[in-house]
């Protein structure tokens, strides 16, 4: 009977152990499955004597034994079956434990093999983890784990002894394990840690090989050399190989922590995010509220593909992280979120996981333990379990360097854009399927490597707030434009051909690094710096920008420690991986060189040895044969085969000779493997070795418009003939987009509120107002004749109407929360973007709150604002501000329809729309045009034209009655006057 629950650890073997233990792993099937005894369920005594006679029939095949089984339970094979509910295709971090239901099924003395028992062990080591375990050449998954991996990768499952089994190659392992952790899952890789040859000269050659967990792997730590194996050396730039599962571009993983202060009632949340494929680590602390808005625009920038936090984390940032991993519609592009014990984020067991593993380090450029420890507490609360989760993955290393260390939020640097921002305006991701094309990112995004990649998202989503900085940008970007020098296109080219550096550095600083991946890095720093040396010349003569210069002229000696690790290698061994061979110059290996001495005294040996086996044979010429992998074998005519001593190991045969080995080379050759595989285990020693001292070096990152003017102390945003950047580009070289001016005071007229029809434009333009000052502030051209902006401290939007299920939000209390962030929040130097506050409650209401926040960033904040409104009394502001108010609208065509004599066949207007702004506020919006484009039926159009004829009727009577009745009652008060005076 097949399971896949784990059995509990202390099951003891039933087999015979002489037996047993002489099996190998792979194949053992053998006879000893139909002496196992088999009990099942309590039924009837007919059925358990028949059951009997099956099992006691040693002639009954297999299948029929098993089909039998099935036959006589009623089909009832819950030893078959899943321990889970979900099947074991659920994406938890931990399988379920056995249920009672299947340990109740089980039968009691399950004889486990050999394997099987090692694989129990390490099971319960590594609940968590889908484990490959390798046996020989393959890695196989058993119970549970099997099921899940065979439903992921679509490979057959299928009982062997005890447990469900499946199995892949090992030359494919890097592809499933990329599959397997691309849908949530962790993965554990199980080697041998016995070399055969060795293993076979021990005590221990008829036990099974030990096997250990050498590497986990999940969605954040993909680096070594099972998950990144080189597919071509010198031919990078196609990208990931064949069908392999290839990286995201940012692959962070965000440890989160809470700390609710009760008298001052507030929250404070901690968080740190490390990305040790490249050693990016970013922390951050800061104060949030209910909607928890602050959390969530930082982990939209950060971008993580997997999320650490507490067992008892709020309700509010629960629901947040999972509207946040349930925004993908794939599988694959999932958030991976994994709860640890709440005890690890207490301060205390963090600070001294945190003092623990600082207070010993000693590698240059460290952090001390003063100085992390005056970290804030938050932080501190993240920093520990941190450490501990990476601790298990062999890759805490990143966290030492002081330099990886970088805060996410500061004001000073960068702009900030809130979450609402970052959604509304699509800088990082469209709102229709959450992918890239249509963004802002996607629109500036034409990088030619992997970290370049990288850091234009950084650059997009962090604008600067430096004047300088800016303005350094500008300068590069108009020098790569405009220049026509040879060495830009020269270092351009150069660059588009490199393999992606920054993670290849840090997996060499994690010691996991393959020999050819170690080259390949190697090689192409080595061939940067060498063509850059050679351009230095040209570089100082033909490059104006100061940021150009100095990142060409430096990188050539930031890369001179490449050339020496180069020497030591031999290219030949790099490139195919044989490490026995990988040290071209040994003087500073002295294990390696002993180790090779003793080889070649063994094999001087074992040629000398000819001599005696020529003499035996009479046969001058003869020499050693290798056929198969065997060597050094003493091919002898059968014919001759009288001559052969009778201490010689026949090893194999043909029709014409047979092989032979003496009894000196069965001893030598023996010693030899015992030597070789003990080479091989040093090489790998040594490569560690290797990796740590000198694998540590620098890392090298290279990282119709208009160059904008930016302006530090204006506050202003003048834009002549500006367009959407996305828009523009998506629309194609015979664009008939219509560029619009803006311009925006801070001591003159500061507020625009746009009105118009809809579907006019409105939304669009003041995306693209936003925009292209974000553009502005990275340092890149933007889309427009002119622009003068001056320099903004964050861009703040409410855009759009969608409730939050997840946060339990109803449409108009998200529009409000995100209104009241804003308010909270604005300066004078901000931009805020209003599109049709209020519109999700009642009019009366919508328009009071809509007058009411908008006066309020009249007078009050003083921010630069767009406000689009189908709320025709906000236009009034206009009068009561006359001096920071102005009434804008989207230009349009009005096309009246024939009227007929007959009231109630009333027809909807017609509108073209001509996306110019203009001044002045929009009468109405013209609803009925959009239901008109939407296929809305013609006698619901008529109906609901009819009805707003009649509205808006009763809205003018009751208007122009008003106005007649005041008219009447000042007149009548003049009459009155009149008549007492006389």
């Amino acid at each position: 009977r097949g399971s896949t629950a784990w059995p509990p650890l202390d099951v003891p073997d039933q087999h015979s152990s002489k037996e047993r233990l002489q099996n190998t792993e792979e194949e053992e099937r053998e006879d000893e499955e139909e002496d196992e005894e088999v009990k099942g369920e309590e039924s009837s005594a007919l059925v358990s004597a028949e059951l009997k006679v099956i099992v006691f029939n040693k002639s009954l095949p297999f299948t029929i034994f098993y089909f039998l089984i099935f036959i006589l339970q009623g089909f009832r094979l819950s030893q078959f079956a899943k321990s889970g509910k979900d099947g074991g295709g659920g994406k938890a971090a931990e399988p379920s434990p056995p249920s009672d239901r299947n340990a109740a099924s089980r039968p009691s003395k399950l004889m486990y093999t050999p394997l099987e028992q090692q694989v129990v062990q390490l099971k319960q080591q590594h609940k968590d983890a889908l484990l490959a375990v390798e046996c020989g050449y393959k890695y196989r998954f058993f119970g549970e784990d099997a099921e899940i991996a065979a439903k992921e990768l679509n490979i057959f499952c299928h009982l062997d002894h005890n447990f469900m089994t499946c199995s892949i190659p090992t030359h494919r392992l890097f592809v499933h394990v990329r599959r397997l952790v691309s849908h949530g899952h962790k993965v554990g890789v199980v080697k041998q840690t016995e070399m055969s040859a060795i293993k076979a000269s021990g005590a221990s050659r008829n036990t099974l090989f030990t096997r250990q967990l050498s590497s986990l792997y999940t969605k954040s730590t993909l680096v070594g050399e099972d998950v990144n194996p080189v597919c071509r050396l010198g031919d990078v730039e196609e990208g990931p190989c064949g069908d392999v599962v290839g990286d995201p571009p940012e692959s962070f993983l965000l440890c989160i922590s809470e700390n609710w202060d009760k008298l001052k009632k507030q929250l404070t949340v901690g968080l740190v995010a490390v990305q040790p494929s490249t050693g990016d680590v970013l922390m951050d602390c800061f104060a949030d509220g209910q909607s928890r808005s602050e959390l969530e625009a930082r982990v939209l920038k950060i971008n993580p593909v997997e999320i650490l936090v507490p067992s008892d984390l709020s309700e509010q940032t629960q629901r947040l992280l999972q509207s946040i991993t349930n925004a993908s519609a794939q599988a694959d592009d999932r958030v991976r979120v994994e709860k640890r014990d709440r005890a690890q984020f207490e301060f205390a067991s963090a600070m001294n996981t945190v003092t623990e593993f600082y207070c010993h380090t000693q590698e240059k450029g460290s952090w001390s333990l003063s100085s992390v420890a005056s970290m804030e507490s938050p932080v501190i609360c993240c920093l520990g379990p941190l450490i501990q989760y990476l601790q298990d993955f062999n890759l805490e290393r990143v966290l030492r360097s002081e330099s990886s260390f970088q805060h996410l939020s500061c004001e000073s640097e960068c702009m900030i854009l809130s979450a609402a921002t970052l959604r509304n305006l699509e800088i990082l991701n469209n709102q229709t399927d959450g992918g890239v094309k249509g963004s802002l990112l996607w629109v500036l995004d034409h990088t030619r490597t992997p970290f370049g990649r990288r850091l234009m998202r950084k650059w997009v989503s962090q604008p600067l707030s430096d004047p300088q900085s800016i303005s350094g940008r500008q300068d590069a970007v108009q020098e790569m434009l405009e220049s026509d020098s040879v060495t830009l296109n020269s270092t351009r080219s150069l660059l588009s051909h490199l393999p992606d550096l920054e993670r290849g550095i840090c997996s060499i600083y994690h010691k996991k690094s393959s020999t050819q991946e170690f080259y390949l890095i190697s090689s192409s720093l080595c061939r940067v710096g060498l063509e850059l040396q050679a351009l230095v010349p040209a570089i100082q003569s033909q490059i104006s920008s100061k940021l150009l210069q100095g990142l060409l002229l430096d990188t050539p000696n930031l890369l001179a420690p490449a050339h020496s690790f180069l020497k030591v290698l031999n290219e030949k061994a790099a490139k195919t991986g044989n490490k026995t061979e990988l040290f071209s110059d040994l003087s500073g290996f002295p294990v390696l060189q002993e180790r090779r001495e003793q080889i070649q005294s063994v094999l001087g040996e074992i040629q000398d040895h000819r001599k005696e086996i020529r003499l035996k044979l009479k046969a001058p010429a003869l020499d050693y044969a290798t056929v198969s992998g065997q060597e050094f074998l003493i091919e002898v005519k059968n014919s001759q085969a009288s001559t052969v001593p009778p201490d010689w190991v026949k090893i194999s045969s043909t029709k014409a000779v047979g092989r032979y080995h003496s009894a000196f080379l069965v001893e030598r050759y023996k010693t030899l493997q015992q030597l070789r595989g003990q080479l091989l285990l040093d090489c790998q020693r040594e490569w560690i070795h290797f990796l740590e001292y000198d694998g540590h070096f620098l890392c090298l990152v290279v990282s119709s418009v208009f160059r904008p003017e930016v302006c530090e102390n204006r506050r202003q945003i003048m834009i002549r003939d500006g367009r959407h950047p996305a828009i523009d580009l998506l629309m194609g070289e015979h664009s008939q987009y219509v560029p619009n001016h803006t311009e925006l005071q801070g001591d003159g007229r500061r507020t625009m509120i746009i009105t118009g029809p809809n579907m006019g434009g409105k939304s669009s333009y003041i995306r693209q107002v936003a925009l292209i000052c974000v553009m502005a502030h990275m340092g890149s051209y933007v889309p427009a004749f002119e622009a003068r902006l001056g320099i903004l401290d964050s861009i703040y939007t409410r855009m759009g109407a969608s409730d939050n299920i997840y946060k339990g939000r109803s449409t108009f209390m998200e529009e409000l929360t995100e209104a009241s962030a804003i308010v909270s929040r604005a300066t004078e130097r901000s931009l805020v973007i209003l599109d049709e506050l209020g519109r999700g409650t009642s009019t009366h209401d919508g328009i009071a709150i809509a007058h009411a926040t908008l006066e309020y960033f009249i007078r009050d904040v003083k921010a630069l604002t767009l406000f689009v409104t189908h709320y025709p009394p906000l236009c009034e502001l206009e009068r009561a501000y006359p001096q920071h108010v102005s009434n804008y609208h989207m230009a349009f065509l009005l096309n009246e329809p024939d009227i007929a004599t007959d009231t109630d066949d009333v027809q909807p207007e017609f509108i073209t729309f001509l996306y110019q702004l203009i001044e002045g506020a929009a009468g109405r919006s013209y609803g009925l045009n959009v239901a008109r484009l939407a296929d809305i039926p013609d006698p619901i159009l008529r109906t609901a034209a009819r009805k707003a004829r009649e509205l808006e009727n009763v809205v003018n009577a009751r208007r122009y009655g008003g106005h007649c009745f005041d008219l009447y009652l000042i007149c009548l008060s003049r009459v009155s006057h009149t008549s007492l005076s006389v």
